[in-house]
């Protein structure tokens, strides 16, 4: 690593910390020729993963709009928001894992239900009427229909 102030490549650690839930680490440094102290960071490179629309538009993944739609899907159930952030960053982990840049939204929200249904079925069923924009209530019916043969099997 090279030193910002002298450009000399004799550096040193003098201190390294865990920061961001343990995803990157802070390294405070010392210049071996001029003692100059610096911070570096390291973290992993994750690949952009991108979320293709129903339109066809893409969009960065963001793992706060998935926990937005949770909170909105949860409110007024007996859901913690410690599950809920669960949820979002396995689908993360689970995408990522995937090894793919592009994921359609329409998968996104398949794995949302899937997960939600096994929380709680209130916040499931909020969360399919708007994701799936039921047009009628035969829709809806069968919609909990299947919900109740899933319980079932």
């Amino acid at each position: 690593m090279k030193c910002p102030s002298c450009h000399e490549s004799a550096t040193r650690v003098i201190d390294s910390r865990q920061i961001d839930e343990g995803k990157a680490i802070r390294r405070r440094r010392e210049c071996e020729s001029c003692q100059y102290r610096f911070t570096t960071f390291e973290k992993v490179e994750e690949i952009p993963l991108i979320v293709v629309k129903k339109d066809g538009i893409r969009e960065e993944f963001s793992r706060e709009k998935i926990l937005r739609g949770l909170i909105r899907a949860c409110e007024k159930r007996p859901v913690p928001f410690e599950e809920l952030e669960k949820i979002a960053s396995s689908i993360e982990r689970e995408l990522r894992n995937q090894g793919i840049s592009e994921t359609p939204s329409v998968d996104i929200g398949e794995l949302v239900m899937d997960r939600l249904s096994k929380v709680d079925e209130i916040a499931y069923v909020r969360f399919a009427s708007v994701y799936r924009q039921f047009k009628d209530i035969n829709v809806f019916i069968d919609e909990l229909k299947d919900l109740i043969n899933k319980e079932r099997a």
